[in-house]
């Protein structure tokens, strides 16, 4: 496993912290192929009851690292980051993030997978897919619309708006505002009360909830092709390079 991605398993909850901090947690290729062999190792793990998603140094996750994004991708497929969002989308067990500092890009997106968040009210968010010329991705134009009603997905992913922590839930994005010291320990909780439930029952009653993954999932095979022929473009690779010469 990546050594930017932390694992801790106690009381049944597996917690998966970004740890990336002098780079605002970035997600790179192997950070997300360390996320994916951990969740896979939960799918399969009857003693992991939850999930906790977080990250060090005051940060979420600042999104993907667009370095990643210098090469040409001619097969989306070999991207790490589509198959994380693929299985965000079928994860069976319930997932829960303590937000705080910046979540931008798949740092907010995520958000819209878990059952449970708990953020800070200064946190940042932002989605600025159209600002660099790219889609949504990760079936955000599918979940925010039904989240938050089409004017404020509108507003969030069309003019790419950033919003607080205090926005996020008042809008219905998170649970509770907690300050930031103690949100990792307010996710934890909340998992380890998820995790004391009957388990068959927990599994059935999220996936009532969520609805059939099938629609979510094609949704998000859509993004990526589109994301794919957006990166090949002039327009885009020009917003890029000029993102890379502010750096």
């Amino acid at each position: 496993m990546s050594g930017d991605i932390l694992v801790e398993t106690t009381d049944g909850v597996l917690c998966l912290t970004f740890n990336r901090p002098e780079k605002k947690n970035a997600l790179n290729r192997d950070m997300y192929r360390a996320l994916i062999e951990a969740l896979m190792a939960a799918g399969r793990d009857d003693t992991i009851r939850a999930v906790v998603f977080a990250g060090a140094g005051g940060d979420f996750t600042a999104g993907n690292d667009l370095a990643d994004f210098r090469d040409d991708l001619d097969d989306i497929e070999a991207f790490p980051a589509l198959h994380f969002v693929r299985m965000l989308a079928v994860f069976e067990k319930p997932m829960v993030a303590a937000v705080s500092g910046d979540a931008i890009g798949v740092g907010a997106t995520l958000l819209f997978h878990c059952d449970l968040v708990y953020i800070a009210p200064e946190a940042r968010l932002r989605m600025p897919f159209i600002d660099l010329g790219l889609v949504p991705e990760a079936g955000v134009s599918l979940l925010a619309p039904q989240r938050l009603g089409m004017a404020r997905a509108a507003q969030y992913l069309l003019l790419g708006e950033p919003f607080s922590g205090e926005d996020a839930f008042r809008i219905g994005l998170a649970n509770a505002l907690a300050p930031a010291p103690q949100l990792v320990e307010r996710a934890r909780d909340a998992a380890r009360r998820l995790a004391a439930k009957p388990a068959q029952a927990l599994i059935d009653s999220r996936r009532l909830l969520r609805g059939d993954p099938a629609k979510l999932r094609a949704q998000i095979d859509a993004e990526a092709q589109l994301f794919a022929r957006a990166l090949a473009t002039p327009e885009t690779r020009a917003r890029l390079a000029a993102f890379f010469s502010r750096a």
